[in-house]
């Protein structure tokens, strides 16, 4: 629906929203990765990637891509940590990890976040990583958790600040 909407904006339009949606982006992208190695976080890209994946015009459409995103890592990354401490690290227990967390999402309403929790399994099971496969599981969930949290805010503070000014009188 805002694919269609935008082919009929005027250039004046789409130049501004998409220059607003890039800086958005790359404000939650920068601040989602500053702090990574102070908290701990070793693999910070991860967060950036998700709070660009995140951040949208709309408030509603982002936290509900946030909630995709934090379901697809939390399922697809304890599916994918379980089946390797139960069968160990096998192309087999990649595939069933794979598809146990996309059935997982389905079971759990929340079928949007399959092909997330498919990925965050298959960034668990076949990136290397050194340590127990708990380390990244806990690392990713969080990376993610992070990305998620400033692509909100991000959003919710455009969006606000936007209706703030929008409601000061004209001079």
């Amino acid at each position: 629906m805002t694919a269609v909407l935008s082919t009929s904006l005027p250039a004046q339009a789409k130049f501004t929203s998409g220059l607003v949606q890039g800086l958005m982006s790359a404000t939650a992208a920068i601040i989602a990765y500053l702090p990574s190695q102070p908290l701990g976080l070793h693999e910070g890209f991860w967060g950036s990637i998700t709070a660009i994946a995140v951040v949208q015009s709309e408030l509603r459409a982002t936290q509900s891509s946030a909630r995709d995103q934090f379901a697809g890592a939390a399922i697809g990354g304890l599916i994918s940590a379980l089946a390797v401490a139960i069968a160990g690290e096998h192309l087999f227990t990649y595939a069933a990890a794979v598809v146990l967390s996309v059935l997982a999402c389905w079971l759990c309403n929340v079928s949007s976040a399959a092909r997330l929790s498919g990925s965050t399994a298959t960034i668990i099971m076949l990136v290397p990583h050194q340590g127990a496969v708990t380390g990244m599981l806990v690392s990713r969930v969080a990376e993610v958790g992070w990305g998620v949290t400033v692509g909100v805010a991000i959003v919710w503070l455009v969006n606000k600040s936007g209706r703030w000014i929008s409601r000061k009188p004209a001079l």
